[in-house]
């Protein structure tokens, strides 16, 4: 199957089976901020090993016109919705990024996108 990683499954300890994955750019966006913002050397270097690994491993999707136009949507139904789409803007755009590639969501904050579950295919891995 098919589907689009977000950062959470990538920072996780395992990787998902039987899938082919791609991911987002926008996920390369959080891993780098994740690394830089980090205040313990330690875990610095850990953060800076894993994005590493997946700029290694992924040749990133990219937010092109049409994945604006549906993280725009995607967006405007949160808002809609009585949500906070100002505070998961990133998450978005990996969503839109599924979106617009047809194709699952994997997630472990699958309860981030509950109120948008009707357009977007988020699954746990």
């Amino acid at each position: 199957m098919r589907v689009v990683l977000d950062t959470s499954v990538l920072i996780g300890e395992v990787a998902p089976a039987d899938v082919e994955a791609a991911i987002s750019v926008a996920s390369l966006t959080e891993l780098h901020f994740g690394a830089l913002v980090a205040s313990d050397e330690d875990e610095r270097a850990r953060r800076t090993d894993r994005l590493a690994a997946v700029e290694a491993a992924f040749d990133p999707l990219p937010i092109t016109a049409e994945v604006a136009r549906a993280w725009g949507r995607l967006a405007s139904a949160v808002t809609r919705r009585g949500g906070n789409s100002r505070r998961r803007q990133i998450d978005l755009a990996i969503a839109a990024t599924a979106v617009v590639e047809k194709v699952p969501l994997l997630t472990f904050d699958v309860a981030d996108l509950c109120i948008i579950d009707d357009l977007v295919d988020a699954r746990r891995p």
